[in-house]
């Protein structure tokens, strides 16, 4: 009898009978190619690549592991994609992938990962000399953790392609890689469900363009020394918490065409402008800190109905830039900080007697037409806004905030107080 169970079970494995089956451990070494070890492997091996480089495109079309020893270098010889994934439960890691091809009408990219290939993860590769460096279209649940991509240095801005490529998912994750020296970091559209935590991305045009995709995070990522730094676009229920963006020559943190978002915790520093609000509505922003900034805060398009409190606006050029037909009112629970206040506290609650207006009349007048700019300092302006202040009837519509806090909110401000003004955009 027990030889004949003994004799089942083997023939079971053979015949890969479920749940009896073994994944098998393929070594791959220079001078072999990957390709055929995928044409043997069978669903759920692993082949280990040995350190060395090997020019040749791969083409993933079954669940299985490849897994580099020594960072073994992959190069596609600047033709077409390098690596190409059409099955799903594949996972890459310790990989150096390079050279793909350079035409933007095939979008060729270092890895490719094609409508289908569910639950894809790709963690601790290099990306490197890459038109796109990852692209990820019609997947479910994928991870793409603790890479390194840089882009083409040789090509400029507009003829690169992104760091990552992320259209039509559902719960992707995309943690802990740094990405630079692409034309956006990461690009999302038409997505859902998604995660962006850790991630660190300079020198790129944008370090996110994130469009039309809804309920989604955004944590802890550090975008700096781009042009721009956030960009979220046509969205709504967006958590963006504890994000870090400084020293992009535009904004740093873009929020066009939100809804029903939580912007919290930001710090937004050194960047031409701190937050441009555009057509947001129904957002709450608190705990950022928004600091020596050329412009504070851009706000434009009928952004209202958004709760913005427990803020620190310090040492920015300009606070707010606001045209409008009416007052919006900021920091109605708690109030905002604002470096700029005159007002005074008489009953030491911790809040302004008089309200904080970001703007006036000569503000007004000033974005209007730039060139008064030279006058700035004149007495007749000086007077101009004495008198604006004085008769409501010349009085500019502003963000008001009518119990400002007398003292900051963060603690750790003065750190970007000494650093933003050495990274400023000129």
């Amino acid at each position: 009898m027990r030889a004949l169970m003994l004799a089942l079970t083997l023939a079971l494995t053979q015949a890969g009978g479920p749940g009896l089956a073994t994944a098998a451990v393929l070594q791959v070494t220079p001078g072999a190619s990957i390709n055929a070890a995928i044409a043997r492997a069978q669903a759920g091996d692993t082949l280990l690549i040995a350190a060395g480089t090997y020019n040749e495109h791969l083409l993933i079309d079954k669940p299985l592991t490849l897994q580099g020893q020594g960072h073994p270098a992959i190069s596609g010889q600047r033709q077409g994609d390098t690596i190409r994934i059409t099955a799903p439960d594949v996972t890459l890691t310790g990989l150096i992938v390079r050279d793909s091809g350079a035409d933007l009408t095939a979008q060729n990219a270092g890895i490719t990962i094609l409508p289908g290939a569910h639950r894809v993860h790709i963690s601790a590769c290099q990306l490197v000399a890459n038109l796109f460096g990852i692209w990820l279209q019609g997947v479910d649940d994928a991870r793409l953790t603790n890479n390194i991509i840089t882009g083409r240095r040789d090509l400029q801005s507009a003829q690169r392609g992104n760091g990552i490529q992320v259209y039509d998912t559902r719960g992707v994750r995309v943690i802990g890689n740094e990405i630079s020296t692409t034309r956006d970091g990461i690009y999302v559209d038409v997505s859902r469900d998604a995660e962006f935590r850790h991630n660190r991305i300079h020198h790129v045009r944008y370090g996110t363009h994130y469009m039309n995709t809804n309920h989604s995070t955004w944590e802890d990522n550090e975008v700096y020394l781009n042009r721009a730094g956030l960009a979220l676009m046509e969205v709504r229920s967006l958590t963006v918490r504890r994000n870090i963006a400084w020293g992009n020559t535009d904004h740093g943190i873009m929020l066009r065409t939100i809804q029903d978002s939580v912007i919290e915790d930001n710090v937004v520093a050194g960047n031409d402008r701190g937050f441009f609000v555009y057509d947001a509505e129904y957002n709450i922003l608190r705990g950022n800190l928004v600091i020596n900034n050329r412009t504070g805060v851009h706000l434009s398009a009928g952004s209202s109905n958004n709760e913005v409190d427990g803020n620190d606006f310090i040492g920015n050029q300009e606070q707010v830039r606001f045209v409008a037909s009416r007052d919006v009112e900021w920091g109605k629970r708690q109030g905002n900080y604002w470096s700029n206040y005159n007002g005074w506290d008489q009953n030491a609650d911790g809040q302004g007697d008089v309200p904080y207006e970001a703007n006036d009349l000569v503000d007004r007048l000033n974005w209007q037409y730039p060139l008064l700019k030279m006058l700035s300092a004149s007495p007749a302006l000086q007077t101009l806004r004495f008198a604006a202040r004085q008769f409501p009837l010349l009085r500019a519509p502003s963000v008001v905030d009518r119990h400002p806090r007398m003292r900051p909110i963060s603690q750790n401000w003065k750190k970007w107080n000494d650093i933003a003004p050495r990274i400023a955009p000129h």
